[in-house]
Order: structure tokens, then sequence, then C-alpha cells
């Protein structure tokens, strides 16, 4: 098990601690889920397809799943404050040099950058946040981190994704540079001392991955998460596409997407606290019925709009989940575990992407993203139950 040096905070610290962190959650959702609202605006300035733009949500992706681990690894001996403050000034870089790109190559290279202190900085703080509060409210600390990313949702992203349309995307990238500035003042402020832990070292910290349960939770969450991203990743073409609204109805769109990420991550630690794989197989069956029915009622924007709000709901509370479930699966390296997470989770981001695009690209139409995203969501889940046999035959 892994001993920290001392508590991170009091109670009366713990708040705006837990503010500053969730700030840095805002500032990595909204750069996170603004590309995909601004596909068409990319795709036109560089005279692309919008498949073919959607390589900078993959590049992003990608950055993610090679940042989190090699981080969090490699950095297992630093102080987790110090750690999560260059994490945020990273990010601050990574969307600047995403704002000034002058052609698509350059572009993704800079996302990919700007996706490598994504998982960690998640990770770390996932961490650091169940220092603040009781053993047995690990999931309702944990959600609150995630409510920074789904507060983006709600309104960073739609801001941004208006902004961009109407000034030109590259104004979003500037935004999240900025924001992740004010988030490296406000760690520096609030954030109480947060020691590594006394015995942490890379050696450690790559033990995790000697569990046969932490990698069942990451390709849970790479498989069963991909389910969401491959709708998510095309909502601005699905809006005026597929349900007939104008392009101003996309904020809209990702607004009541991120509601529903925020009362999710409001109420879900409640369901993580009592069962953590439950709330794993109730969630990853509820996305598949969700995706199954936007696939068949996608074309009615009421239904587009309801459906979109249920799905960032329960898409939110399976990874607070996963998060939790990792950390249990490997206590003695939770931060490497808890960062692979966000690698899992941006694997899904890409390969959601991808496989979205090649059914688009396929002539299938836009929809064909949600069959695409309930068969994922499908294997997801029977690796869960895969997970569960096994443990129990151990």
């Amino acid at each position: 098990m892994t001993t920290f040096a001392a508590p991170v905070a009091t109670a009366r610290s713990s708040t705006p601690a837990m503010l500053a962190l969730g700030l840095g959650g805002f500032a990595i959702g909204t750069t996170e889920f603004a590309t995909m609202g601004l596909l068409p605006q990319i795709a036109t300035t560089f005279g692309i397809s919008i498949p073919a733009a959607g390589h900078a949500i993959s590049l992003y992706a990608l950055g993610v799943v090679v940042g989190a681990p090699l981080i969090a690894g490699l950095a297992a001996k630093l102080p987790r404050k110090g750690l999560l403050i260059g994490l945020t000034i990273a990010l601050a870089l990574g969307n600047g040099l995403s704002a000034i790109a002058p052609n698509p190559t350059l572009l993704v290279i800079a996302r990919f950058l700007a996706g490598l202190p994504h998982g960690a900085y998640f990770g770390i703080a996932a961490v650091v946040a169940t220092t603040l509060v009781p053993p047995e409210r690990r999931g309702t600390a944990v959600a609150r981190i995630m409510v920074g990313l789904t507060v983006a949702n709600l309104v960073g992203v739609p801001v941004v994704t208006a902004a961009g349309q109407q000034i030109g995307w590259r104004v979003a990238y500037l935004a999240v540079a900025f924001i992740a500035l004010v988030t490296t003042l406000a760690l520096a402020r609030w954030l109480p001392h947060a020691p590594a832990p006394l015995d942490a070292s890379v050696a450690a910290e790559l033990r995790a991955f000697r569990r046969p349960q932490v990698w069942f939770a990451l390709f849970t969450g790479m498989i069963g998460f991909g389910g969401m991203f491959a709708v998510y990743s095309y909502v601005s073409p699905i809006t005026t596409e597929v349900a007939g609204l104008p392009s101003s109805a996309v904020p809209w769109m990702l607004a009541v997407f991120g509601l529903g990420m925020t009362i999710g991550a409001m109420v879900g630690g409640r369901f993580v606290d009592r069962s953590v794989m439950g709330t794993v197989f109730g969630m990853l069956i509820a996305v598949t019925a969700v995706l199954t029915l936007l696939g068949l009622t996608g074309t009615s924007a009421v239904a587009a709009f309801a459906l979109l709000f249920l799905l960032g709901f329960v898409a939110q509370i399976l990874a607070s989940a996963l998060q939790v479930r990792l950390m249990d699966a490997s206590p003695d390296a939770p931060s490497l575990a808890s960062s692979s997470n966000h690698s899992a989770l941006n694997v899904a981001n890409g390969a959601g992407a991808w496989l979205g695009g090649l059914a688009i690209a396929a002539g299938w139409g836009y929809l064909s993203t949600a069959w695409v995203g309930v068969v994922l969501s499908l294997a997801g889940l029977a690796i869960a139950v895969v997970s569960v046999v096994v443990g129990r035959r151990r």
C-alpha cells in the first residue's frame, strides 16, 4: 500500500484546493472537446475534409495515451503540487502552439503536444483529491475533480465553439491557454503542499501493470468508452446534416451534452461510493441503450437533444467509476494507474473518432456512428463481465 508523507490539507483548505484542481479540468475539458465542434471551420481553413480534420482529435488523444503513463511514471518521486503546476504550464504552451499552427500538419503536432499533460494531470489530481476527504468518499472526491471537465462541456466548449464560428477557430485554443495559466496561479495559491508518496519510485509504479484487473479496467475504458466518442466526435455534422438544424445550434447541442455530464458528475460519485463495478456495468448498459435510440431516432432534433443529454450523463458516471476501479486495482501505484485511465479513455477517443470516420467515409451516413458506438459499448461490457469472473476465480 502506498504511504503519503502527511495529510495534504485541512478541512478549511480543501475547498479552494478542489476548486483549483477542478479549474485545470475545465481547461483540459475545453481543449479536448472544442475541436469536435469546430471541425467544419478547421477543415475549411486548410481546405481538407471533415474526417481529415478529425486527425486533430486523434493526435490529441495519442498525446494523452503517451503522456499519461510516461509522465506519471517518470515523475513518481516529484512533489505533486509542483508536478501539477508544471503540467498546466505545458497545457498552456500546447494550446498556444495550436492557435498559431499555419497548416494541418503542424496543427496535429501541436494537438499531440497539448494532449501530453492531460492524463497525468487528471490522474495525479484524482489521487491528491482523495487525500482531502475520508476514505469512504473517494468516489465523490474523484467526481468533484471531474466537475471541471463537465462544466467545460456545459459552458467552456459551447462558448469557445460559438466564438470560433464567429471569430475563427484559433480563438478557442488561445482561450484555453489563458485558462491554463490562470489554473497555474490558482494551484500555486490554494493547493497545499502535496508530497510524493514516501515509497514512490518508477519501479513501484510500473508494478501496477502486473495486475490483470488493471488491464481489464483499462481495456473496458478503451473499448467501452469508444462508443460515446464515435458519436460525440461528429456532433457538429450530426446536428446540421442529420437533425437538420443550423450551425448556430451546435453550441447548444454541446451545452446539453455538458449539462448531462455536469449532473452526472454531481450525482455519480454516490453510485461509485456504493458499488464501483455495479456502476461500471449499469453505465455501459445505459450507454448502449442511449446510442441505440440515437441510431433509431437521431433525425429528430428533439430526440437528438435529449439523447445527447443522456449520453453525457451516463458517460460521466462511467468515467468516474473506471477511475476509482483502477485506483482500487493498484493501491500501491495509484498515480500511474489513475493516469492510465485517461490514456485508456483517449484510446477510446481516437478509436471512436477513427471508426466513426470510417463508417461515414463508407457512405453509411453520420448516424452510422451511433451503431459503431453500440458495438463498442457492448464489447466493453463483455470485458467488464470477464474481469469479474476472473477476479472471483482468483
